[in-house]
């Protein structure tokens, strides 16, 4: 995985099922602006959120959206061996060529290194007995998930699973830098938090990132300028869209009411309802969440939804 992925965002319609055609319409506009990859079932499609069929709905929607037309990954959760090994299997059945694998998420005590090690050690193994073609990453984020592991359990799983091929981090580029320093330059990894210090994650040997899709474009377009050596370019690009990721990346409830908004809006779409969110839309935050649409435009080939622009 490289390049800029945007992680779809859960759209939900008026009586707060799934919305279907909303769902697949960003998928759409992101083939258009030229995704090199399509993430799903994130902390941005609000996967805590939904039952396990609808978990299996988004990820056909997303794969019969995107035709084949650029590759799928699919975010893989579960407290148990089997019950990735289920998910990973439906997401692999629709197509999905990129699993990444979270810790499982148990009450009580959380896991520690030594159980992580094994528990991914056995989704991998299974893995590359179900699906040996699939390539396999890890969320490896203890500063966000207060659980991970370091850099002589990741080479020993390395070692033991060839299917291990890269690494999600949700972590500062200062530590994302000695991350990719500790597991050597043949295994990527990856970063998120909405394109946080894009572009020191790139100048620390990030292999791309995966975000939300309300500014995923214009990070694609940073991160190409950045490979062309065209700095100054690229820090005017970024210094552009920064203040609305600060904006939407304050917390997840924050992402999911209004940077859902904003990618929505960019689309010609709207957000019809919110499912379980500890804060509600406020006029101020719709206020801002329509000024920095304004502010970065239509997405390609859209035009902004009237919600945009109203008072």
């Amino acid at each position: 995985m490289h390049g800029i992925w945007p992680m779809c965002f859960a759209h939900f319609d008026a009586t707060g099922r799934l919305d279907r055609q909303a769902m697949q319409r960003q998928v759409q506009v992101a083939l258009r602006w030229g995704a090199p990859g399509v993430a799903t079932l994130g902390l941005a499609t609000e996967v805590q959120k939904l039952s396990a069929s609808e978990k299996r709905d988004v990820i056909e929607w997303t794969a019969q959206a995107l035709e084949g037309a650029a590759p799928l990954a699919v975010t893989v959760s579960g407290a148990t061996a089997q019950e990735q090994w289920e998910l990973a299997q439906a997401a692999v059945d629709a197509g999905a060529r990129h699993l990444i694998l979270q810790p499982p998420a148990r009450a009580g005590a959380p896991v520690g290194e030594a159980e992580l090690e094994v528990f991914f050690a056995e989704v991998l193994d299974g893995l590359a007995r179900r699906c040996p073609e699939v390539a396999v990453g890890l969320q490896n984020a203890p500063e966000f998930l207060g659980v991970g592991l370091g850099p002589e359990a990741l080479g020993r799983l390395r070692q033991r699973c060839a299917n291990l091929r890269f690494l999600k981090g949700e972590a500062s580029a200062v530590i994302i830098e000695r991350t990719v320093h500790e597991v050597g330059a043949d295994l990527p990894v990856l970063n998120g938090r909405g394109g946080m210090e894009l572009l020191d994650n790139l100048r620390a040997g990030c292999a791309g990132m995966i975000v939300a899709p309300d500014s995923a474009c214009e990070q694609q377009r940073i991160a190409a300028l950045f490979a062309a050596d065209a700095l100054a370019e690229a820090e005017a690009a970024y210094a552009h869209i920064l203040p609305g990721i600060t904006f939407v990346m304050q917390s997840l409830d924050s992402l999911v009411v209004y940077g859902k908004r904003i990618a929505a809006w960019r689309s010609g779409l709207d957000v019809a309802y919110d499912r379980q969110c500890a804060r509600n839309p406020t006029a101020f935050g719709l206020a801002a969440a329509r000024r920095f649409t304004q502010h970065l435009g239509p997405l390609p080939g859209c035009t902004l939804h009237p919600a945009a622009r109203s008072a």
